[in-house]
């Protein structure tokens, strides 16, 4: 396995977490889920990011269930600021970064994990409607009270991390990254490397896309976001009907390179999130035990500087921007 440090923090990562937002889709994918989170702790895997509104806080029920002992061996990330099961009616897409929202949030997350404290705690949406200030105040009062052990952001833009900062040293963030959105490379990421801020990649498989199965017939259940097309700013368009087939066919041509290297297409492009140095974790989901065992195939090698132009290639010939001039999410 491979490890990394997180940031300023003292918590170490394995280079390849799991994200759990697939507990949260469809009930029949949650044991093949949970079977992959307890074989992952068996592999070497420490780091599981979870949120309280993935399934109405049944993803942290499950993850706090399957750890069980070995809670004490794992780094578990989970979130505040955004709202479920109604819980924040009224709120501009149910995000609330007010203190009375998350401070009973993460006693709840507590008590749903089975566990004394949180790893890392991160803000999932930025709530423009309660000053940076009152947030990063209820982060500093979880901190100072043992609940948690660091604290960052998701999903902000550079000039909200910066005004976060100004109130609380952010230790970790995490952000939509892959090959095929690479917007993060502009800001962001030299940002975090200028100040050493602990950098978690969600999405390294393009939300599916890159792993290579789907096929020019969309064929997503219709509780699935990505059948729904385009889906706004944090995607990109990726899953948008008017580019799908092109998409298709983009992630058909990465493929041959991926042969080339005796690897998977997951594989080949998880280490591409990997290689970039202030990358900390990637944090694909897996459905099933047979996935995770095949994300491991993207540690303990390297691409080389041919590798990397052949996959630039690939996306040139599609005229495909990898970093449009677009915002996170505002």
């Amino acid at each position: 396995m491979e490890f990394r440090a997180l940031g300023p923090t003292d918590i170490t990562v394995s280079a390849l977490g799991i994200g759990c937002y697939d507990a949260s889709g469809w009930p029949e994918g949650y044991q093949g889920m949970a079977d992959a989170i307890d074989r992952a702790v068996d592999l070497g895997i420490t780091c599981f990011d979870t949120a309280p509104n993935y399934a109405g806080g049944e993803s942290e029920i499950m993850l706090g269930r399957v750890l069980g002992p070995r809670r004490k061996d794992v780094v578990v990330v989970t979130k505040c600021g955004l709202g479920w099961q109604g819980s924040q009616v009224g709120r501009d897409r149910g995000r609330d970064g007010r203190r009375e929202s998350i401070l009973p949030l993460v006693d709840q997350s507590l008590q749903r994990m089975q566990t004394d404290y949180i790893d890392v705690l991160l803000v999932h949406f930025p709530d423009k409607h309660t000053p940076i200030e009152e947030t990063m105040g209820a982060l500093d009062t979880v901190l100072q009270q043992g609940k948690v052990r660091s604290v960052g952001v998701s999903n902000y833009s550079l000039d909200g991390l910066k005004e976060c900062e100004k109130s609380l040293r952010i230790d970790v963030v995490q952000y939509h990254y892959n090959v095929f959105d690479r917007r993060m490379e502009d800001e962001i990421l030299p940002y975090c490397r200028e100040k050493g801020i602990g950098f978690m990649a969600w999405g390294p498989l393009g939300n599916g896309l890159l792993a290579g199965t789907y096929t020019a017939q969309k064929n997503f259940r219709d509780s699935d976001w990505r059948g729904k097309g385009d889906v706004g700013e944090i995607i990109i368009g990726m899953f948008a009907d008017e580019v799908w087939e092109r998409n298709i066919r983009l992630v058909d041509d990465l493929k041959p390179i991926a042969a080339g290297l005796g690897k998977t297409l997951p594989q080949l492009v998880l280490r591409w999130v990997l290689s970039n140095p202030t990358v900390g974790i990637a944090i694909p989901g897996v459905t099933n035990v047979a996935e995770l065992e095949d994300n491991l195939g993207a540690l303990h090698w390297a691409l080389s500087g041919e590798d990397l132009r052949q996959i630039d290639e690939v996306f040139a010939r599609h005229g495909i921007d990898t970093s449009p001039p677009q915002l996170m999410d505002p």
